[in-house]
């Protein structure tokens, strides 16, 4: 028996949503995903902890050679460890320039580092062209942080973890002079390795130049609005709290809260003068098993209306798609599914439309909205059956004119299996598609129309 996948939406806050949040599958055969990536173009480059970035093309199909891979003597890959962010330089499609973070073999320390694109082909990296961009050290081996982003301004973002151990019992977020527990913001088009942001908030006082934030656990993933700009972090609580955070990427200086807070609850009690925290825009507690948040994007594309104004994410021990409301900071989720995924990152395509990565059985899916997707039915006797189903649906149509052409497309308007109906109560072999949702169209001999929806377990 095929697994279903099928999410459907449950409100548990606020604000109404008429869309059906549902993820299909788009490409397969990936370990340990964690990150995802465009460089401007259709492709998604999809970054394995274990040191290497596949290139998925926009038709699912995954390049035969990787795009880059950083071996053992490279890396130190394992737990939080590993090849964790990618990042496109904002003008990739001249200079060829792409960054990583990794921990390197031996010591663990983060690295930011710069590789090329080969100058013979756009599908595999210069490993030759690397470049250390800047070196964080790491007193144990957890909270890594990971992600790496270009900013609306053309600087390069960096989250870091505090370093690891229960608590921060260094209470390096805190430490203005420590780049651990921080966000920081840097200029790599700069002579040599790297240059300050002239409006960096330490630069000229005391504190580290290269800080744009602190008060961070382990923001393990953030991103920005393609269309605002805006700044969302998603930061790894403690033991009870998640906490989403949100802020115009123009705001420097802020402080999120860690190890004084937790999400919006007191942690350990900060009394020093003149301290002001900012508390998150939205959280969520770990009953019913919730863990680790994976931080997403808010919906840019065109696909979904109804994403619009939408953050997605996800929590890495439970198997559901959250959304929160930009506007208000509501929070819905999809119901739980059955099987285990293990969501570890998202990803969103030069359209602006979304995907999410399952480490358990190395899954790119596409999140879509199901709900948007079905025509208005014309031909009113037709019945399908059985549906859901497994291998097999006949397709019932006492007044359809013969011949007629069924047609099955997934969820995003790719046009999978076709077929000619020459009779009423004609079965359709359907054992090839994935589990899934899926529209099947029908137009009779005379143009009449018919589309439905149809799910296979």
């Amino acid at each position: 028996m095929k697994l279903k996948i099928t999410l459907i939406l449950v409100l548990i806050s606020t604000f109404a949503m008429s869309q059906v949040v549902e993820i299909t599958p788009f490409a397969t055969g990936f370990t340990s995903p964690v990150d995802i990536a465009h460089a401007g173009d259709s492709r998604l480059f999809v970054v394995q902890q274990g040191g290497a970035i596949k290139i998925l093309n926009a038709d699912g199909s995954v390049n035969p050679t990787n795009f880059l891979t950083l071996t053992n003597s490279t890396i130190l890959s394992g737990g939080e460890r590993g090849l964790l962010g990618l990042a496109f330089h904002p003008d990739y499609a001249n200079n060829g320039y792409f960054f990583v973070n990794y921990t390197r073999a031996g010591d663990g320390a983060t690295v930011i580092a710069r590789y090329s694109v080969s100058a013979a082909n756009p599908n595999i990296a210069d490993p030759a062209s690397a470049s250390t961009i800047l070196t964080i050290a790491q007193p144990f081996s957890n909270h890594n942080g990971g992600t790496i982003k270009f900013g609306p301004d053309g600087y390069l973002y960096i989250g870091t973890g505090d370093g690891g151990s229960g608590g921060d019992p260094g209470n390096r977020a805190q430490n203005i002079n420590d780049n651990l527990g921080k966000m920081l913001r840097i200029d790599v088009d700069v002579a040599g390795t790297y240059g300050i942001p002239a409006d960096n908030p330490y630069v000229g006082v005391a504190g580290n130049d290269e800080i744009w934030a602190i008060g961070l656990r382990n923001p393990w993933k953030f991103s920005f609005d393609a269309n605002s700009g805006d700044l969302w972090i998603a930061d790894v609580g403690q033991s009870q709290i998640e906490e989403i955070n949100f802020v115009e990427s123009t705001q420097a200086g802020l402080n999120y809260g860690w190890r004084c807070y937790e999400g919006s609850n007191i942690y350990i009690e900060c009394t020093t003068p003149g301290l002001t925290f900012e508390l998150p825009f939205a959280e969520y507690t770990h009953s019913g098993g919730a863990c680790s948040i994976t931080g997403g994007y808010v919906y840019a594309g065109d696909n979904y209306p109804d994403f619009s104004g939408k953050y997605f994410f996800a929590d890495y021990c439970v198997n559901r798609i959250g959304m929160v409301d930009i506007s208000t900071g509501d929070i819905a989720y999809s119901a739980t599914f059955s099987g285990s995924n293990f969501f570890t990152t998202f990803g969103q395509d030069i359209e602006g439309e979304l995907y999410v990565a399952a480490s358990s059985g190395g899954t790119i899916y596409k999140i879509v909205d199901s709900s948007l997707a079905v025509s208005d039915l014309t031909l009113t006797d037709i019945s399908i059956y059985p549906n859901p189903a497994d291998n097999e649906i006949t397709i019932n149509a006492p007044s359809m004119s013969f011949p007629s052409e069924v047609r099955v497309f997934d969820l995003t308007g790719k046009l999978l299996q076709s077929a000619a109906l020459e009779q009423n109560d004609q079965p359709l072999d359907v054992s090839g598609l994935q589990p899934g949702m899926y529209l099947m169209n029908i137009t009779d001999a005379v143009g009449t129309a018919f589309t439905t929806k149809i799910n296979i377990y």
